[in-house]
Formats: C-alpha cells, sequence, structure tokens
C-alpha cells in the first residue's frame, strides 16, 4: 500500500505546485496592472515579489514531490536529506492549514490536511519499522524467518 500512497502524494503535490504558480501569477498581474503598494513600495517591486514568491513555492514542492515519487516508484525510504524534505513540507502544510481555515475557509482547510494526511502517510509506510521488515523479510515478502527451536 504504501507505493500507491507515495505515488499520489507525489502527484497532489505536482497538482499544488501548479496551482500556486497559477495564483501568483494572477496575484502579480493584479498588482502590476492596478499600481498596488504596500505602505509606499514601488508597485513594480510587489509584483517581482509575488513572481518570486510563486516560483520559489513551486520548486519546493516539485521538490517534496520528485522526493516522495522517487520513494514510490523505488519503493525505498527516502534518505536522510529526502525525510527532511518531507517533514518540512507536512510542517508547512498543517501551519498553512490552519492560517487558511481563517482566510480563505473550510474547503482549503480540508485540502490542505488531506495533504499533510498524504505525507505523513508516506513518512510512516517508509519509516524505520519499514526498513527492519526489509531486512528480515528479505525474499520471503516481508515474512520473518520462523524461530530456531
Amino acid at each position: 500500500m504504501r507505493r500507491p500512497v507515495a505515488i499520489v502524494t507525489a502527484l497532489v503535490l505536482f497538482g499544488e505546485a501548479v496551482g500556486i504558480v497559477i495564483v501568483n501569477a494572477v496575484l502579480a498581474t493584479v498588482a502590476e496592472n492596478q499600481s498596488m503598494s504596500l505602505a509606499g513600495m514601488d508597485p513594480h517591486a510587489m509584483s517581482a515579489g509575488t513572481w518570486v514568491m510563486g516560483g520559489v513555492s513551486g520548486l519546493l514542492l516539485v521538490l517534496c514531490g520528485l522526493t516522495a515519487l522517487i520513494a514510490g516508484v523505488r519503493d525505498r525510504a527516502p534518505g536522510r536529506v529526502g525525510r527532511i524534505v518531507l517533514i518540512g513540507c507536512a510542517v508547512v502544510h498543517g501551519v498553512l492549514g490552519a492560517v487558511a481555515v481563517g482566510l480563505v475557509g473550510w474547503a482549503a482547510f480540508a485540502f490542505m490536511m488531506v495533504v499533510l494526511a498524504l505525507l505523513v502517510l508516506t513518512l510512516l509506510s517508509y519509516g524505520p519499522g519499514a526498513r527492519a521488515e526489509e531486512a528480515v523479510g528479505g525474499d520471503r515478502g516481508g515474512k520473518a524467518a520462523p524461530a530456531a527451536v
């Protein structure tokens, strides 16, 4: 079950990356066209900052998605850096979910919690216990060898 979960997690993160880039592109275009500024900041700086934020957010989500996809395709736990990336992504989704419920609504909160659940399920299914089962099970399909009497 862990392989499909990791692949679904990767696909959801790739879709979220595209969505984040599109939302930031729309915000940047609106800020530029309306000459919006915050506390006297240059409107071009607002637009450029929004473009950069969208690009960086999209790249980070793609990195998280690639980490989950590689784990799912290889059916092996991600390395230390990969686990840190996925844990960081899960923390960000938890915090953004808490913020989204107040700013956007319950639908955004529900989406963020689904993504958080997928990330946590991916991390737990490829956790230390999974590595021990792989080492013990070997070629026997994950079943432990019978105890010697």
